[in-house]
């Protein structure tokens, strides 16, 4: 059965090796918001460096998830005192156990404190596609759908929680997701996940 891949990309107003208090509070809030996320039904995995890194994305080792790559607008540091994004790369069963995890409790509440820690960039920050089962999505893949998402819309291989599709490639329904939900026409919730989890940064946010 075809599992989801979800890469989501954020760039931070600061870098993540910054000691003020906003981004400190960011820092802190990766934690639980991870945990929350890794528990919830339909989450399957997630890209985690094998060391264990933070703040090092560019020289971690991603084990199968490949070398770590950022989208073409990513104009920021890239050492671990420059770097200032938070990405995410992760598996799911379906398209609603993710919508679930995204839109409640922890996760809901940091989402409403995005713009204090990442920019508005004008960029989709989140792209889905389906992959078979028992394969390993790569940082280079959610990097290239999310490019293909900004310059052609959603597509079978490249979509958003507004604009899904079916694992066959047509257009799919779901109750509370889609066009015609309200979730959906909330003001600009479609158009980016402005945040990411545990690996990769320390937070999950989608806008």
């Amino acid at each position: 059965m075809p599992h989801l891949a979800l890469y989501t990309f954020g760039i931070l107003k600061s870098p993540l090796a910054d000691p003020t208090p906003l981004t400190r509070e960011f820092q802190d809030s990766g934690e639980p918001i991870y945990r929350y996320i890794g528990q919830h039904p339909g989450h399957l995995a997630h890209a985690a460096a094998a060391d264990g890194a933070r703040g090092t994305h560019f020289d971690a080792d991603w084990g199968a998830w490949g070398e770590f790559a950022v989208p073409t607008w990513y104009g920021k540091g890239r050492t671990a005192e420059t770097t200032a994004l938070a990405a995410t790369l992760s598996l799911w069963t379906d398209l609603r156990s993710a919508f679930d995890a995204v839109y409640t409790g922890l996760h809901r509440q940091a989402l409403n404190r995005r713009y204090d820690w990442f920019e508005k960039t004008g960029h989709p920050g989140y792209v889905f596609w389906w992959v078979s089962d028992g394969a390993i999505p790569t940082w280079q893949s959610g990097v290239s759908k999310l490019e293909h998402l900004h310059d052609h819309g959603s597509a079978p291989h490249a979509f958003t929680f507004r604009h899904p599709f079916s694992p066959e490639g047509t257009p799919a329904r779901f109750e509370g997701i889609g066009p015609h939900s309200k979730a959906a026409t909330a003001p600009r919730r479609h158009d980016y996940v402005e945040s990411v989890g545990h690996a990769a940064t320390p937070s999950r946010l989608v806008e």
